[in-house]
């Protein structure tokens, strides 16, 4: 369901998105009201579920995490328990930054960070040895070219 928003939301939200570590003083000043308002506003935008969490964007380079891997799995099995057992594999990977069920020739495909091709060869043994899958094609990015948490608003 979708939820109304009006220019302050959107302001408030595009603020937050920029860097949620602001305080509450400076988001209202930025939007042109005042702290209440805007922390209500906040509250409703949580509530509604539009706001799921505040994080912190990590550089994953700096941590060591230099290779990112997409990777496109076909599968041959369909049932129920083969999908619970590979999503449950998946959610339990912290390489796994993403994973999308896909329409078309490629079943799902994964965003994997990881140090290098070697650690990658060790998620892939991995997940071939507690789920079965038919095929298994990994891209290597070269370069990241545009990466943002930043939605359109």
């Amino acid at each position: 369901m979708t939820v109304r928003l009006d220019a302050t939301d959107r302001n408030i939200l595009s603020e937050l998105q920029a860097d949620a570590s602001q305080s509450l003083e400076e988001i209202a000043r930025k939007v042109g009201s005042s702290k209440t308002p805007v922390w209500n506003r906040i509250k409703k935008l949580r509530g509604a579920g539009v706001i799921k969490q505040d994080t912190v964007i990590l550089d994953p380079e700096a941590l060591g995490l230099e290779a990112c891997f997409f990777v496109l799995v076909r599968t041959s099995e369909h049932e129920a328990d083969w999908q619970q057992r590979f999503l449950s594999t998946l959610k339990a990977r912290p390489e796994v930054m993403e994973a999308h069920r896909l329409a078309g020739d490629i079943d799902y495909i994964l965003k994997v960070r990881v140090t290098n091709a070697r650690a990658y060869d060790e998620f892939y043994q991995a997940l071939i040895s507690e789920v079965r899958i038919f095929n298994v094609t990994a891209l290597l990015s070269m370069e990241e070219i545009k990466s943002t948490t930043v939605l359109p608003l």
